[in-house]
Formats: structure tokens, sequence, C-alpha cells
């Protein structure tokens, strides 16, 4: 696919504040004629989710956003305590994974919050064809979020609904300009649309829609299968649970969609006294799917000094085994001394 030789993104000020069942194509037609520009044969309209599920009604009541994002929530895959509560990463009804299933509570009234689009891809199809029905032209939609990125810091926008307009571009079995054969590279066509045009939007502006003109080649006749088909499926996913939660996964205490407070809490995204971590540990270690052939275990807790005692061997070494488990998703690392006779002795220190 050949790339165009000129990219034009557009903000596209003057929208009023959308409200429930407000006619949103009909706003921004009226915005864009304010501002001089009519929608042409080939354009991108890049929408935020955020004024696209005002207009169909997404703000719900919630004395508490938590609440709302454990409705929301599918699965978790990472979560952890800071300032401001816990925070959590999850897949959302939506279908992405991001930050709190996506509920936002800024820009709203106190008590409320909004909720994503419930089928982002739909909603992209809906407004594309609103906006062909009042302008005649041949476009392509596409509903946006903010989200964050593994290995990275930062945020950026990614398309979460798409509606018209080439998803992908796979280019393998192609070739490089040196004759390698491309294996893997499929390129989120709608994740970069959605990218830059968050460089003219912008939260902080109130600009929450971009018109791109130049990428007329990625408009389709039909809606496509929108964005949902970026979602990897659990069988290639490599990064469904963050690494603590994979390690609790193993060891019998999955992460809840619906938190339990009488649950080993998750780590803070503050530093925090190896003492304190070691306790988790062995929190941990002692907790769920703990088979112990003959007599249960008891740990004594001394900063990082684990004393184990029980009178079966046997049991003593599963709970070491676990604690051992337990001290690598809290970066620590366990080291076990000689047993004697009913306590043995574990010591857990910083990694590397």
């Amino acid at each position: 696919m050949t790339g165009p030789s000129q990219l034009h993104v557009l903000a596209v000020g003057g929208l009023p504040e959308v409200g429930p069942g407000d006619d949103l194509a009909a706003l921004l037609v009226t915005a864009l004629a304010a501002g001089g520009t009519s929608l042409a044969d080939g354009d991108l309209v890049v929408v935020a989710s955020k004024v696209v599920a005002k207009a169909e009604g997404r703000t719900v009541r919630a004395a508490r956003r938590d609440d709302a994002v454990t409705g929301q929530t599918v699965r978790v895959v990472a979560e952890r305590r800071t300032p401001r509560g816990l925070s959590r990463i999850v897949q959302a009804r939506s279908g992405p994974v991001l930050a709190a299933a996506g509920v936002d509570a800024s820009n709203v009234a106190v008590g409320t919050v909004l909720l994503l689009p419930a089928d982002p891809d739909a909603s992209a199809g809906a407004l594309r064809a609103r906006l062909a029905a009042l302008s005649g032209r041949r476009l392509g939609v596409v509903v946006t979020d903010t989200l964050g990125r593994p290995w990275r810091d930062g945020q950026v926008d990614a398309a979460i609904g798409a509606a018209g307009v080439l998803v992908t571009d796979d280019l393998r079995g192609a070739t490089d300009a040196y004759g390698n054969p491309l294996e893997v590279t499929v390129r989120a066509l709608v994740d970069e649309v959605a990218a830059a045009a968050d460089l003219v939007k912008g939260k902080v502006d109130g600009v929450p829609v971009a018109l791109v003109r130049g990428l007329a080649h990625l408009v389709t006749d039909d809606d496509g299968p929108g964005a949902a088909v970026l979602l990897r499926a659990a069988a290639g996913d490599w990064f469904r649970l963050g690494h603590v939660e994979a390690v609790r996964t193993a060891l019998g205490a999955p992460p809840r969609v619906v938190p339990d407070d009488d649950a080993v809490p998750p780590p803070s995204v503050l530093p925090e006294d190896v003492a304190v971590r070691t306790r988790r540990a062995v929190d941990l270690a002692l907790g769920p799917r703990l088979v112990a052939t003959g007599s249960a275990v008891d740990a004594d807790v001394a900063g990082s000094q684990v004393v184990l005692r029980g009178d079966d061997p046997s049991a003593l070494a599963a709970v070491a085994e676990r604690l051992g488990v337990a001290a690598w998703a809290e970066d620590l690392e366990a080291r076990l001394t000689a047993p004697e006779g009913d306590r043995l002795v574990v010591r857990l220190s910083p990694r590397g």
C-alpha cells in the first residue's frame, strides 16, 4: 500500500456540550461549516469516545467510580494501590483492555461517571451513516480512546471503534527493499490515524473531533470488520496478566473482577519497605490452594526474616516453595537455611 504524499489533520472546534440524544453528526457538520470547512469524499472523521458516549446517554449515576469500573469489567489484567485508591487495568465490556474500563469521571456532573460506548464499532457505523446522509460524502469514522502501553511510559490515542476504513495493512508475504520476506508486519492503520488526530485534538483544549484528509485510499464502501479485530485473542496474548497477577494466579489467588477486602492487597505504585513486601508474600504463600500433608504451617515474620514452623517436613517444604514464588512478585529473592527440626528460616532480600 502506497502512502500519501500529503496528510492534513484539522481540528474541529466549536462543538457545543453534547448530551443524551443529541444528533452528533449534525453538530459536527454545523461546527465544520462554522469554521469554513465541509466534508469531502475520502475524509476520515476521528471522534473521541467521550462525546460519542455522551450522545448515546452512557452517563450513569455512581457514588464511587470504582463501583462503575467493577460493573464494566470482564477481566482484570493488573491492579495496584495508589494514593487515590485502587487502579486497575481491565478488559472492558466494550472490548478493549485499558485503565479503569474506560470509565471517566472528568467533565461530568458530580455523582455521575461516563461509560465507554457499549459497542464502539456500531457507534462508528451509525455516525458514519448519519454523516453520509447529511453530506452525501463517502467517509470513514474512527472512535478513539486514550490507552497506556506495555514497556513505554505515556499514553496515546488508539481506535476502539471504526467504520468505513481499512483497519490494518497486512504486509506479511511481501518483501522489503532488500528482498527479505516480511513475516510478522501488520500495520494497525486505524491506531495510526487515531494517534495522528490526537495531535490536534485534546482534553484540555476541549476539541474532541479531528478531520484527517489525504487517506482516501483507506476509505471502504462498507463499514468493514471494525476496530474489534485488533483485540488480541487470548491464545495469542502473551501479556494476558501482569507479572504480579500471573504469580498470584499460579498460587491460586487470581485477580477478582469484584475486589475482595479479605484478599492479599496488591502492591503499591509507591516504594514499599522490604518488611511490608515480605509480609504480603507470606500471606500469599499461606493462602489459597495450600495442601499441607499432616499438619498446618505457621509463620513468624520479623522484618525480612520468616521462620516457618510445622511438624511435617513436606508441608514446610511446600510453604517454602510457595514463599519463594510469592517473593518473586514482590521483586524479592528468598534464601532458605538448612531445616532445624520443625523450623525452616527464609530470608528475603531485594532482587538484583
